[in-house]
């Protein structure tokens, strides 16, 4: 339960608005979510937030950073702060599934079709709705400070914040709200303190059969030339092959055992030619790195280019590696993390009500289970402090490790000081410790109003609230930046900073084959697209 008695007039107005606003803002929600549209290939949800920010008097830059679903937007009051945030809207290939208690891909596509896990619909409006919060006080009470807020596409593949990093978005932000639906249990409504994301890289390796006819030069039957008597040119689909069973291969000797990272690989293309006597022309495998370092990201892909020559080799193709993301580890701030938190502790955790609760309760007795009086969780209707939570990161990792998992919102961290803010999403208590609920449980849950709105509404409050400290109570920003200038060893630039790790003329991978929906002649479609790099 809000304590409002804790918030002076400013934040109340923002809480007031947020309540206020909440019913067409739910609508909002399920547009997104509706869209369901996979990375790079977010072209309505992103239409959607342009047209709506302008109605809100921002000034928006479609296509920011060379990203045709991205965009950044700016709103000021006067001269201030910029306070930074964005929204996320992709979804992901594989995960369809309708609002039902059951498992029901959404009526007219495929069950291998995108649909939003996290979901990134909510992750979007939680943030959106806490900047037009913000926005609205600020009007309203005479507030000074700039607003930037951008849409960064693809998340999934750590995709466009490393790019908009890499070309001076974030350069201009005085501080930065980051915010996910909670991924951690032990972590559901509370802030990141010391242990944040660690980098994400990823590369594609495209291999290509040019000339197969140079293959070999004799074998043939004497005196017939025709390509059916010698034998063929291995090609691209080899290639692809083999760089996935020596990768498969050579993981164990990639780095040392200790430390958590992970290795997956996805094939976007293999063919380009029937099933006959011509060569496979065309090939790609696109691996990516969640590892604790940026020393063992380097070890791991010097091992992978390795792979890709000599599989080139093999299979009388060449082999072009091109990044489609390389992201830093994130950077702490405490500062940040303090304000966000006291403002989390007064708003309090989501509360679900009735509707939701019966919800849960449909699935757990379509999945043959005793319905419970309360289905859902313990942890996402509780608090905990960011140092709390920080003993139980560290109760599961070594000591040298100060980073998990990935994210790219790691980026923001290194321009500017960031608090990586966690809400609780609706999530099933289990029957017994050794249970798991399918997965499409979650997705189902982020389509039902009644369930996934507490969960943004609460990091809306949040991030309003944080805003408008940060804006005008004299203290948190001044040791927030304090706190930067610190841990980077003199800011943007210093001694101990990072740079961002791609280019700046780097050019964001929108060609490839990513899935997406095309309208055809049948209607609307999800396929992998045809054109190729």
């Amino acid at each position: 339960m809000t304590r409002r008695d804790a918030f002076g007039p400013d934040k109340v107005l923002a809480l007031d608005w947020i309540d206020e606003n909440s019913p067409r803002l739910s609508r909002d929600h399920m547009t997104i979510w509706d869209f369901h549209e996979p990375s790079w290939r977010e072209y309505k949800s992103a239409a959607w937030y342009v047209e709506r920010l302008r109605a809100e008097g921002f000034e928006v830059e479609v296509g920011s950073g060379g990203m045709p679903t991205a965009f950044c937007a700016t709103w000021s009051n006067g001269e201030g702060p910029t306070i930074g945030g964005y929204a996320e809207y992709d979804a992901v290939p594989g995960t369809s599934q309708d609002p039902v208690p059951r498992r029901q891909p959404r009526v007219g596509v495929n069950r291998h079709a995108a649909g939003h896990t996290d979901p990134h619909s909510a992750l979007g409006m939680g943030s959106f709705t806490g900047f037009l919060a913000a926005k609205q006080v600020m009007q309203q009470r005479g507030i000074k400070g700039r607003l930037k807020f951008l849409g960064e596409p693809a998340e999934k593949m750590c995709g466009s914040k490393p790019v908009h990093a890499a070309k001076g978005y974030y350069d201009d932000l005085d501080a930065a709200i980051s915010f996910h639906p909670h991924s951690f249990p032990r972590l559901a409504n509370s802030c990141f303190w010391d242990t944040h994301s660690a980098p994400y890289w990823s590369r594609i390796y495209t291999f290509e059969c040019e000339n197969p006819e140079t293959w070999q030069n004799s074998g043939a039957v004497t005196g017939v030339t025709h390509s059916h008597s010698a034998a063929r040119a291995p090609g691209a689909i080899d290639a692809v092959c083999l760089m996935y069973t020596s990768s498969k291969y050579m993981k164990e000797s990639m780095l040392p055992h200790h430390g958590s990272w992970s290795l997956n690989e996805f094939i976007l293309h293999a063919g380009q030619a029937a099933a006959d006597n011509i060569a496979p022309g065309l090939g790609q495998i696109q691996y990516s790195l969640r590892a604790p370092t940026l020393d063992m990201c380097e070890r791991v892909f010097e091992v992978l280019d390795r792979n890709a020559e000599h599989c080139a080799a093999m299979t009388h193709s060449k082999v072009t590696a091109a990044w489609i993301t390389r992201t830093r580890a994130g950077l702490a701030n405490h500062a940040m993390a303090e304000v966000a938190w006291r403002n989390f502790a007064a708003i309090g955790a989501p509360e679900w009500g009735d509707e939701a609760k019966a919800f849960g309760r449909e699935i757990q007795a379509g999945l043959g289970l005793a319905p419970m009086a309360d289905p859902f969780t313990p942890e996402i209707q509780q608090l905990t402090a960011p140092w709390d939570g920080e003993t139980a990161f560290r109760e599961q990792l070594p000591p040298w490790q100060t980073n998990l998992a990935a994210d790219d919102y790691v980026d923001y961290t290194w321009h500017a000081p960031t608090v990586r803010l966690y809400v609780g999403r609706p999530t099933l208590r289990a029957p017994n410790p050794g249970y798991r609920y399918p997965d499409w449980t979650r997705y189902a849950m982020g389509g039902v109003p009644a369930c996934i709105d507490p969960m943004w509404l609460t990091a809306a409050k949040v991030i309003a609230a944080t805003i408008l400290d940060l804006l005008t109570d004299g203290q948190s920003l001044a040791k927030a930046q304090a706190e930067f200038r610190e841990r980077t060893g003199g800011g943007v630039g210093g001694s101990k900073w990072v740079a961002p790790l791609l280019p700046g003329d780097f050019q964001a991978p929108v060609h490839y084959r990513w899935p997406e929906y095309v309208e055809t002649a049948r209607g609307l479609e999800w396929t992998i697209p045809t054109a190729a790099p």
